[in-house]
């Protein structure tokens, strides 16, 4: 049970692994008014950037989940780095179906809603881990624009137009699962440009070290066509936000 291995090499050297930068996860942080020792989950974890830096921040309190052993153990590293290992714990297994021992003031699931099979699956997830006044943090992509083709589809990452929806349709989506969206946070271009392009420099930086690894052929053939894809298709079509929900 682990991420396959192209995914971690790609994103080695990400803190952060959505179109967010630092700046906008902590923008995030303080547009909830954490109150200290809030309880959190956060399913599909990654390396714990969002879990560690508010406990640092906010003084939260968590459990963070994650498939990628790799990824648990930068987690793990990162809580001791800020000298929050007291108040977060990493870990490694599916967060699929997982649900928090006691009710958590938090949920999220942010950019992995495949782990309940979509928006609405996730949601209901969510709902099983958090107290009566809880809220849950759902990242998702959007449609910045009406994808023209399947072409355009297929260079953000889509298998079929109707795999997100526009902004406008999410949000109501959300009130359909009876939910109440009391803030919300948006990527941008910019942040855009920083998840994607640094996957980049991490791809290049492996295959240089690693020109004979079983990958070498396939990660070479994703720098190749990468930029041109992001810059075409992801940086001009797809948005992607932080979405934070209450029940109604």
């Amino acid at each position: 049970m682990d991420l396959p291995r192209s995914f971690t090499i790609r994103e080695s050297s990400h803190r952060i692994h959505n179109p967010f930068t630092s700046e906008k996860l902590a923008t995030l942080g303080r547009a909830l008014r954490l109150a200290p020792d809030t309880s959190m989950l956060d399913l599909a974890c990654g390396t714990g950037e969002m879990l560690c830096t508010w406990a640092r921040d906010h003084r939260v309190s968590g459990l963070g989940v994650d498939i990628s052993s790799v990824f648990i153990a930068a987690a793990r590293a990162r809580a001791d780095e800020l000298d929050v290992a007291n108040r977060v714990t990493f870990v490694h297994g599916d967060a699929s179906g997982y649900v928090a021992d006691e009710p958590a003031g938090i949920a999220s699931c942010v950019g992995a809603t495949w782990i309940g099979g979509g928006v609405a699956g996730t949601v209901e997830l969510l709902r099983r881990s958090i107290t009566p006044d809880g809220m849950m943090l759902i990242g998702e992509p959007y449609w910045r624009r009406e994808p023209p083709d399947q072409a355009t589809v297929e260079g953000c990452y889509g298998i079929g137009q109707d795999d997100w929806l526009p902004l406008p349709e999410l949000i109501e989506s959300f009130g359909q699962l009876g939910c109440d969206v009391v803030e919300l946070l948006l990527a941008d271009q910019d942040s855009w440009d920083r998840y994607e392009a640094a996957k980049w420099l991490n791809i290049r930086r492996w295959l240089d070290a690693n020109p004979h690894d079983e990958l070498a052929g396939e990660m070479r053939a994703e720098l190749d066509t990468a930029p041109a894809r992001h810059v075409r298709y992801q940086r001009e079509y797809l948005g992607w936000g932080v979405f934070v929900l209450m029940n109604r």
